[in-house]
This record gives C-alpha cells, sequence and structure tokens, in this order.
C-alpha cells in the first residue's frame, strides 16, 4: 500500500510543472510555454495598427520586423530562464535591445506601441539582479510615460502606468518564490540524506553492541577449543558448548533487533498520512509529535497500521476533499486507551462491507488488545482504533 501511494506521488508529480527546473521533455516545454503566451495579449495592438494600413509601406515592413525580433528575444530570454538562463552579458544585451525597439517603435509608429513596455518591464523583473531591477522598472516605465507624451497618447501611457510599473515588481516576488522552491528542494533532499546518514550510522551502532561481544568470545572460545583439543577433547567439548549457546543468543538479539526495526512507528506514518493527503489535494488536519507514554510497543504498531490503511482508502477510494486525524486519550470502563480517528468527507469507496484491510487491522489490533470501529459519519466515512495504555498514565491530554 505504502508502495502504491509513493508510486501515485511520484506520477503526480511527474504531470505538474517544475518549478525552476528545465523542461525533461517536450509536453513540459508546451506546459510551460502556456504559461508566458497569455502575455501576448499586449501585442494586439501593435498588430491592429499595421494591419489597418495607416502607415507607408516602408514604415509597415518596418514595424513587423521590429516585433517579429522584439517577441522572438523576449520568448527566448523568458522561456530560457525557466530552465538554463543565459549569462549576465547576455542577458544584458537582450534587453538593451529590447528597451531600444520599445522606444524607437513606440516613438516612430504611435502610441499603439506603448504595449511593448510591459514586456521590457517583465524582462527587467525575471532576469536582471534585485538592486538592478529595482531602478530598470521605474526607468523603463518613465520611457513609456515619455513614448505616450510624444505620441499624443498620454491618457493611454497613464492607463498603462501602474501596469508596467507593478509587473516588472511583482516579476522580481516570483523569482524570489522560485528561488525559495529551489533552496527548499535541496534542504529536503539534504535532509532525507542526512536522516538516511543518521539511520545507518544507527544500525552499525547498534551491529556493533549486539555482535561486537558475541563474535570476540566465540572467536576467543574457537581458539581455545583448538588448543584443547588434542590433549583435553572433555574441555574442548565444554569451549564448543559455549561457542554454540552464545551463538543462539547472539541470533536471538538479531531477530529482536531486525524485528524492532521493521516495526511500525505512529509517529513515522503521522507525518508520511500528512504527505500522502497533500499530495492526493485532499485538506489534511494531521497532529504532530503524538505523546506515545505509556504506549505499548505493540499498540503503537497496531495503531501506525490502522493508520497507514485509513490513509490509503482515502486517497484512492473515497473521493474524499478533506480528512482529519484525531489521537487523543481517554477513559473508557476497561481502562485508559489511546483513541486513533480518522474521518474523511467522502463516499467511504465502492465496497458495501468491510475489505480484506479492515479485517486484518481488526486481527492486529485484537492481539494488541485494542479494538476496531469503522463505519459512515455525519459528513463521510469515520475509522476509531483504540489500544490500551499502561498502568499510571494519566489520561485526558490529547496529542
Amino acid at each position: 500500500m505504502t508502495e502504491d501511494l509513493r508510486h501515485d506521488e511520484e506520477a503526480r508529480a511527474d504531470r505538474l510543472v517544475r518549478i525552476g527546473r528545465p523542461p525533461r521533455n517536450r509536453g513540459e516545454a508546451m506546459r510551460k510555454l502556456v504559461w508566458v503566451l497569455p502575455w501576448l495579449v499586449f501585442l494586439a495592438s501593435p498588430v491592429g495598427d499595421l494591419t489597418a494600413g495607416h502607415h507607408t509601406t516602408g514604415a509597415t515592413v518596418a514595424g513587423w520586423a521590429g516585433l517579429a525580433a522584439f517577441v522572438g528575444i523576449y520568448l527566448t530570454i523568458v522561456f530560457r530562464q525557466m530552465g538554463r538562463p543565459f549569462r549576465g552579458g547576455v542577458v544584458s544585451v537582450a534587453v538593451a535591445a529590447q528597451w531600444v525597439l520599445a522606444v524607437v517603435l513606440a516613438f516612430s509608429l504611435g502610441g499603439s506601441w506603448l504595449g511593448l513596455f510591459v514586456y521590457v518591464s517583465v524582462m527587467c523583473g525575471v532576469t536582471f539582479p534585485l538592486r538592478v531591477a529595482y531602478w530598470t522598472v521605474p526607468a523603463t516605465t518613465a520611457a513609456m510615460m515619455l513614448a505616450g507624451w510624444h505620441a499624443h497618447h498620454l491618457d493611454d501611457a497613464w492607463g498603462l502606468f501602474l501596469v508596467v510599473l507593478l509587473v516588472g515588481y511583482s516579476m522580481t516576488g516570483i523569482r524570489q518564490l522560485v528561488a525559495t522552491t529551489v533552496e527548499l528542494r535541496k534542504a529536503r533532499a539534504t535532509v532525507a540524506q542526512l536522516a538516511a546518514n543518521e539511520e545507518r550510522l544507527r544500525l552499525a551502532r547498534d551491529l556493533h553492541d549486539l555482535l561486537g561481544h558475541s563474535l570476540s568470545l566465540i572467536t576467543l572460545k574457537s581458539e581455545l577449543a583448538g588448543r584443547m583439543l588434542p590433549d583435553h577433547p572433555d574441555k574442548a567439548a565444554q569451549q564448543v558448548s559455549d561457542i554454540e549457546q552464545v551463538s543462539r543468543q547472539a541470533l536471538v538479539d538479531v531477530r529482536e533487533a531486525v524485528t524492532g526495526y521493521r516495526r511500525a512507528r505512529l509517529a513515522a506514518e503521522l507525518a508520511g498520512a500528512q504527505v500522502a493527503l497533500t499530495a492526493a489535494a485532499v485538506t489534511a488536519e494531521v497532529p504532530a509529535e503524538p505523546d506515545l507514554t505509556g504506549v505499548p510497543e505493540d499498540g503503537e504498531a497496531a495503531l501506525a497500521w490502522a493508520l497507514r490503511e485509513a490513509v490509503t482508502n482515502v486517497v484512492r477510494h473515497s473521493g474524499a476533499s478533506a480528512c482529519t486525524v484525531e489521537l487523543l486519550r481517554r477513559q473508557t470502563l476497561d481502562g485508559p486507551v489511546l483513541e486513533l480517528a480518522v474521518e474523511d468527507n467522502g463516499s467511504g469507496g465502492p465496497g458495501k462491507g468491510p475489505g480484506n484491510g479492515l479485517t486484518g487491522l481488526t486481527e492486529r489490533l485484537e492481539k494488541a488488545g485494542g479494538t476496531l470501529e469503522a463505519g459512515r459519519a455525519k459528513r463521510g466515512f469515520r475509522l476509531v482504533a483504540r489500544v490500551p495504555l499502561g498502568s499510571g498514565v494519566a489520561v485526558g491530554s490529547g496529542a
């Protein structure tokens, strides 16, 4: 079930547009391009001006050539900025060319070309460092106002004043958001790697503590048995018997350690539930840092399996949009218990009776002395699992 959830999350992640990363295939490149194309709406006025026949043939040809060069440079720079940006020198030359083209076309062909300054402002905010963008965006806005005054379209220039100014500054904010997202992704990968390294170190320490003494003792007794075998076979047999006893005990210790490693942990399942529900676009309320004082190991493992099964059903079968997970200590007639409740607002899945998962959970909880309740609730489906607590534990505090 966990593997299925992981595959579902990876497939969903592959369908999303990866922020701050270059496209991996043609489909991803097209999805990124869709985010750029709607901004070309400001080209409607220049195109309409050229097709209206207000200019001479030479001016019209020059206008089309300038517009094609302007759009080509804009799409190239902005699209490359999404994945593999050009170096600073190339970017500076491209933005300078855009700035010159916008000024020349607006001054030469009239106020219909003022919309080009929107794209110049976008490029300043997307490509330049923040300290440079903070003064180039206002400079672009001032150039647009000057072009509008020269073309006697000052009203149109004032209409674009806030658009040109704010769109450039908003692009700087988006750049910082993308940079933060990339850094967060790297930090998460680093944390995962450190956690894996720490787990390997813990495993190495545990194995050393478990087997170091036993293997040393086995080696020592084997050497003694080898020396005693020619002259004292009875004493050598005793050493071999001790070796057998030590090796059996070492095997028991290793099996117990492996069982502990494989035991489900409730804290890890809560964190995994938050990730799985969020990846499935389900609004999740999941407690953090559960208080497991007095909870037996088999009881914690049973609750962890119950949570995993419940979250799997929510993600894959319920069609829910919201899910709430609660972990509370309660006092019952049979004594204090730790209660796990998972409730969603979905349909509960296509099945009419308890499935194999719920049947297995019931058996697992019964072995731990707990109970399981599952069924329709007011707003969807609710699963409640309870396990008994150890004696002397304060009851009534929620996790």
